[in-house]
């Protein structure tokens, strides 16, 4: 398969579309977690009554669409190869415990891949919608829309006093996780991060790495969400996250400022010398690779580099992967392998968009 075929293919939109504030903010993130009534909760669900959830959702899908969002595929995980689910997770389409630990499980998927709906993960549902740049407000929209559609043939697991009943405590009341995924380069490149991280979480957020709980910032790539659920309103979420994500994209373009103002030709430098890296590499790991793409992304949003549009930065952070990587070749790699597949799969790409 040719390199252009592949990122056809391969590319979900949240990639390759731009959005408000996609200078810096790279995708806005909606997640909702409901749970069937009269069903026990995964984590204590016979096969029996996994398989019943699914059925559930089969008998919904079967009844018409959600409106505006067209035809979803219902996939299982117990008919996808392992090297399919780790390209499913590094798109961000489903979560590592659903590719790893939930062998009763499925999702359905829309065909722009904005909408993903986990079946059998922690919870029985869990209704994801994941938008370019920041539209927190567009993905809830959305997600409700989505999470109407299931109930009027789903009973949901609900109190009057905690709301919607979920396997984790923390994810009970609406059930909401709200994120967005950060391109910091002028808050790291300033060494602002280490103060700024501890006043985030004193506001009831988190930060993570790029794939969420327990994964590095790679690439400086911070994923920013909610960690209250219960006792706020989905709306007052999503505004509170909304004004600390507005206020760090204030805080970057200041940061960057600054570095073009004082640090100019260092900061020029640095960018080339990356790109020097991407363009001739012949070796390249994942650490090195984000670390690069990252400085090749600032210098093309603070005008260095013309000829490269930035969203090609966005595909390369997610195809270079070592699931996609395995994919691209057709087969399992050992990492040496990969990271030679990695610089020739980086260099292809730079070289394609420059014959256009």
């Amino acid at each position: 398969m040719s390199l252009e075929r592949f990122i056809s293919q391969a590319v979900s939109s949240w990639m390759s579309e731009d959005g408000p504030d996609s200078d810096i903010v790279l995708s806005s993130r909606i997640r909702l977690a409901r749970n069937l009534s009269e069903i026990n909760f995964p984590t204590l669900a016979t096969n029996e009554e996994s398989g019943k959830v699914i059925e559930t959702i089969e008998d919904r899908i079967s009844k018409g669409p959600a409106p505006g969002f067209g035809k979803m595929e219902l996939l299982k995980m117990d008919d996808i190869k392992p090297l399919q689910k780790r390209v499913l997770v590094e798109k961000h389409l489903i979560s590592p415990h659903l590719a790893e630990n939930a062998p009763h499980g499925a999702f359905l998927l829309s065909e722009n891949e904005e909408i993903s709906i986990m079946i059998n993960e922690e919870d029985h549902i869990r209704i994801q919608c994941l938008f370019p740049g920041l539209q927190l407000t567009e993905a809830l929209e959305a997600a409700n829309l989505i999470d109407d559609w299931l109930e009027e043939n789903i009973n949901y697991a609900f109190d009057e006093h905690y709301g919607y009943l979920t396997s984790c405590p923390t994810n009970a009341g609406t059930g909401l996780r709200a994120s967005v995924m950060m391109h910091l380069p002028g808050l790291v490149l300033t060494r602002q991060m280490n103060r700024i991280l501890p006043a985030i979480n004193q506001l009831g957020l988190v930060v993570r790495g790029i794939y969420g709980e327990g994964s590095e910032a790679l690439g400086n790539i911070f994923q920013i969400s909610n960690q209250i659920t219960l006792g706020k309103s989905e709306e007052d979420i999503v505004e509170d996250l909304n004004s600390v994500v507005s206020q760090l994209i204030a805080q970057e373009r200041s940061a960057r400022g600054a570095l073009q103002k004082t640090s100019n030709i260092q900061l020029e430098d640095r960018v080339f010398r990356s790109y020097g890296t991407l363009a001739h590499s012949r070796i390249i790991e994942t650490k090195e690779a984000a670390n690069c793409l990252s400085d090749v992304r600032l210098g093309i949003d603070m005008g260095y580099i013309k000829d490269i549009p930035r969203n090609i930065l966005n595909e390369l952070m997610i195809l270079t992967q070592p699931g996609f990587l395995q994919q691209y070749a057709g087969g399992p790699l050992s990492p040496d392998e990969r990271d030679i597949r990695r610089a020739a799969f980086i260099r292809e790409r730079i070289n394609m968009e420059k014959n256009q």
